[in-house]
């Protein structure tokens, strides 16, 4: 849906500079955006390169792993539904550490697979179960401590304190994780009423 959305924008601006007679303009814009891109992309890549390397060490260390065990005891709490020792706390776990360093990428599979995990759970494997949108709620939220992809555009468009930007998205993220978490615990209550109700 997304794809055909994206494209709708493209075919119909193509579509506007053919009509108006910008097609010059349109060209210009290509080849500036196209350049803009692959600077972006060469100024950011090491950055990235480094938080990942890191992330790759604490992996294969076993530091990721203690601090994922540490934290499944707080995501008992959360995902009552698993039971103990499951495999999803660990990916769960793992998911939301990488992100609080701000590497969405390479927080992705463990993502699928705390999602492939939970849906291996799931009685209904057509609706979403309770974990699985508690799951997507912690996941979008996303928990930053150290908003690693911001830092570098910051760096990128020449920022004089580009690490400034820590402490209030640290504030965002912990308040949209609380709030989040809330409603979904108010959602969670009412659904189950409801559907004791009936």
């Amino acid at each position: 849906m997304v794809n055909k959305i994206w494209g709708g924008f493209i075919i119909s601006g193509i579509l506007f500079c053919i009509i108006t007679g910008k097609l010059e303009l349109l060209n210009t814009v290509i080849l500036e955006s196209t350049k803009e891109s692959f600077d972006m992309i060469l100024k950011i890549f090491p950055v990235m390169a480094l938080w990942l390397g890191i992330m790759n060490i604490a992996t294969v260390s076993g530091l990721l792993r203690k601090l994922a065990t540490r934290l499944s005891k707080f995501l008992k709490v959360l995902f009552p539904e698993i039971p103990a020792g499951h495999e999803a706390f660990s990916y769960i776990a793992s998911n939301i550490v990488v992100n609080m360093f701000g590497l969405g990428n390479a927080a992705t599979p463990f993502g699928l697979k705390a999602m492939k995990a939970l849906q291996s759970l799931n009685h209904k494997k057509d609706t979403a179960s309770r974990s699985m949108i508690t799951f997507l709620v912690l996941n979008t939220s996303g928990m930053t401590i150290i908003p690693t992809t911001i830092i570098s555009l910051r760096m990128l468009h020449g920022s004089v304190k580009p690490m400034e930007i820590v402490f209030p998205c640290i504030l965002a993220t912990l308040t949209a994780t609380i709030a989040g978490l809330m409603i979904d615990r108010i959602l969670a209550r009412r659904h189950r009423h409801d559907h004791l109700s009936i």
